[in-house]
């Protein structure tokens, strides 16, 4: 296992520890906005160099027929957009078209082979490349890019962190603690962006597909990154894309209703999480004992675990008291299994990330920091893009921006709000269309029951009917009793729901703005346009500052 250790008691290869060379704590750790650039070219960035791989290897390593001849391979790629001369092609089947549809594509930018399935082979060797036949290359390639590259994940410390809520928040907490020790010298890969070092890239999605993942660990790897903490969506862990990584420290935050577009149900949806406490996935794990799920994964996990609670569980190993709330944060000790104590504060609000935090700090130590200098680390970190993030335009109350979308994080998050103010919530919330269509009601319900004000509106409606999305939000709203329910309102103009919100709040109140987060684009109809909730709702409180 990698672990945090001076440079001195680093054995092997050079592998991701915590050395001399300290930097600030939470330094860079956030940025106030996603406003990365997109990629220069499709797909990850790549090293610079890589070690060529004769195909005859390649294919004895999968154990397909080898080829007659062909060049060797320095790459690996999924997309046949991104491409690049010396590539080995994945030809994978899809849900609408096969990768073998576009190997021609993959030809004309410099593939040098292609790797598909037996539906795919025809149409691959129609190009005249070599072809390297499996049954399920999807199942193939994870392993065989940290292979063309060389490993690089064998050189960094591997932090992953999985559950339905606090993905986000708890990697950029445990990046930060990374940074308070590493300095630059980190990676971070998740649903906001990814990072090596200063570099920031725009993310696709939570956990990139295997191929951009092992080259992300490659250049990170080149460019001297020592540890890397990334998210692990469900999504990830059943279709492969961290095959060929295995992580030093494995998180486990909760388990509620979401993907259910995806997932058969609850069961399924656990057990997918649960892949990533297998040896074949992670050394350790770090679970956390107050979510149901977690203690039935610290009883069936295949790794070593070290639990966590931020109620004070008495049976956890690391446990938060004396917690302390307060509107930007919560302060509180955190208690050992021999008995250590240290000082901590959550750097955002609500009981939910006192959880995160005691999360993020429980996993560096794992990984061998000392607690108090993870805590502190930790609580530096500035803040996290889209979580609870506050938009500042001079008004006389608080209006934020929260990914809240999902039932659990939106009731989380207005109850932390509530704690925070004697006046009135106005909060705004969508739901996403082509997702799980059962959270609807339940989300629309929580809002009306929870805010003064309900403005229900559109979030990324993609190809369904938006009023049809409302219709549900607004049936779960109305099934909340008359005198336990907020005054709900509903427009479909997510920038004009936004501005009634805003026309609605009075010093001392807050305003909420839920469901996008960091998000830049709104899809409608298949058409992304920019939105960023942050921007918009700070014009909206500036146009009804410039009217009073």
């Amino acid at each position: 296992m990698t672990t945090i250790t001076s440079d001195g008691d680093r054995p092997g290869r050079d592998r991701g520890s915590f050395g001399p060379d300290r930097g600030q704590p939470g330094n860079l750790t956030a940025v106030p906005k996603a406003d990365q650039s997109p990629l220069k070219q499709p797909g990850a960035p790549r090293p610079s160099a890589v070690r060529p791989k004769a195909l005859a290897e390649l294919a004895a390593r999968l154990g397909a027929e080898p080829p007659a001849d062909g060049a060797p391979a320095t790459g690996i790629t999924h997309d046949s957009r991104a491409v690049r001369p010396g590539d080995v092609y994945a030809a994978l089947p899809g849900a609408r078209f096969h990768g073998a549809d576009f190997a021609v594509q993959a030809a004309d930018l410099g593939a040098v082979a292609i790797l598909t399935d037996p539906a795919g082979t025809e149409r691959a060797a129609a190009t005249g490349l070599p072809v390297l036949t499996v049954d399920d290359p999807r199942a193939r390639m994870g392993a065989l890019a940290a292979w063309i590259y060389d490993e690089p994940g064998e050189d960094l410390l591997q932090i992953g962190i999985t559950g339905t809520s606090g993905k986000t928040t708890t990697a950029y907490l445990v990046e930060g603690g990374l940074r308070a020790v590493h300095g630059k010298a980190t990676g971070l890969i998740g649903t906001v962006e990814s990072r090596i070092g200063d570099e920031r890239i725009k993310s696709e999605r939570t956990t990139p597909e295997a191929t951009d993942l092992q080259a992300l660990f490659a250049v990170m790897h080149e460019r001297g990154v020592r540890s890397v903490v990334m998210e692990v969506s469900s999504h990830a862990l059943v279709l492969g894309r961290v095959d060929g990584a295995v992580f030093d420290v494995a998180v486990f935050n909760n388990l509620s209703p979401e993907h259910m577009e995806f997932h058969t149900d609850m069961e399924d949806y656990f057990q997918a999480k649960a892949r990533l406490f297998t040896p074949q996935r992670s050394r350790v794990g770090v679970v956390n004992l107050d979510d149901a799920y977690g203690r039935r994964l610290v009883a069936e996990a295949g790794v070593p675990i070290t639990t966590f609670s931020a109620e004070g569980d008495l049976d956890a190993d690391w446990r938060a008291t004396d917690v302390e709330t307060g509107p930007l944060g919560s302060t509180f000790t955190v208690t050992g299994p021999k008995g250590e104590t240290a000082r901590a504060a959550a750097p955002l609000p609500g009981p939910f990330n006192v959880a995160n935090t005691l999360a993020a700090i429980t996993a560096l130590v794992i990984a061998g920091m000392d607690p108090q200098t993870a805590a502190d680390a930790v609580a530096a970190v500035p803040g996290v893009p889209g979580r609870l993030e506050g938009v500042d335009a001079g008004q006389p109350y608080l209006a934020v921006v929260d990914y809240a979308h999902k039932t659990d994080a939106v009731e989380s998050v207005l109850r932390a709000l509530r704690k925070t103010t004697e006046g009135r919530i106005h909060a705004v919330l969508g739901c996403g269309g082509d997702r799980d269509q059962h959270k609807r009601g339940p989300m629309g319900a929580a809002c009306a029951r929870l805010a003064d004000t309900a403005v229900l509106t559109s979030d990324n409606p993609r190809s369904e009917d938006p009023l049809a999305i409302l219709a549900a939000m607004l049936n779960g709203a109305a099934e909340v009793p008359a005198h336990e329910r907020g005054h709900v309102i509903v427009e479909p103009d997510r920038a004009a729901a936004i501005a009634i919100a805003v026309a609605r709040a009075e010093p001392g109140d807050i305003v909420l703005v839920a469901g996008k987060g960091h998000e830049q684009g709104q899809d409608i109809a298949g058409v992304v346009r920019p939105f960023d909730d942050r921007e918009v709702l700070r014009a909206a409180i500036e146009k009804d500052q410039e009217q009073l």
